[in-house]
């Protein structure tokens, strides 16, 4: 199963290294990993997507909540976060099929960003599945390079994680 954790910091060097070495050492895959400072600048957010059991996930929450600059760490529930990623991907675009893709693009109202005589570099921020489809919308006509933010996410409504 897929789950999403908030865990605030002290925003000081070497904390990023010491949660993702308590990751590591579980033997958990990091899906995606954002990293960003908050409305207050010594706290950081970071927000980790990993695959993994119900136990180990326990065990990882308890595992970060001992470590020293962490202030708090929250596992968000299915369907009650919103999440995006941003995503730029270069792709191969000769005239003719240049109204394809533009279109493609709209329809997913993603933007043209650049355009070069051979290939046009899309950007879009949505959810991962949605990111996940435009790519394999766009495949067909030959990608150059993707680069892709990790998962940032946030609590509906009212909720929060915050000190």
């Amino acid at each position: 199963m897929q789950y999403t954790l908030s865990i605030l910091v002290e925003n000081q060097a070497g904390v990023l290294s010491k949660i993702s070495g308590l990751f590591s050492r579980r033997g958990f895959n990091i899906d995606s990993l954002a990293v960003g400072v908050t409305n207050r600048p010594d706290v950081s957010r970071i927000t980790v997507v990993a695959n993994g059991d119900e136990y180990v996930v326990e065990q990882l929450e308890k595992q970060l909540n001992k470590v020293i600059p962490v202030i708090k760490v929250k596992r968000l529930s299915e369907g009650e976060f919103i999440s995006r990623e941003l995503i730029l991907i270069k792709v191969h675009c000769p005239a003719s099929k240049r109204a394809e893709i533009i279109k493609t693009a709209e329809i997913m109202q993603a933007k043209i960003v650049d355009v070069a005589p051979s290939c046009v570099t899309v950007e879009y921020c949505e959810c991962a599945n949605r990111v996940n489809m435009l790519i394999e919308l766009l495949k067909p006509y030959g990608i150059r390079e993707i680069v892709r933010t990790g998962t940032v996410a946030i609590d509906k409504g009212t909720a929060s994680v915050s000190v």
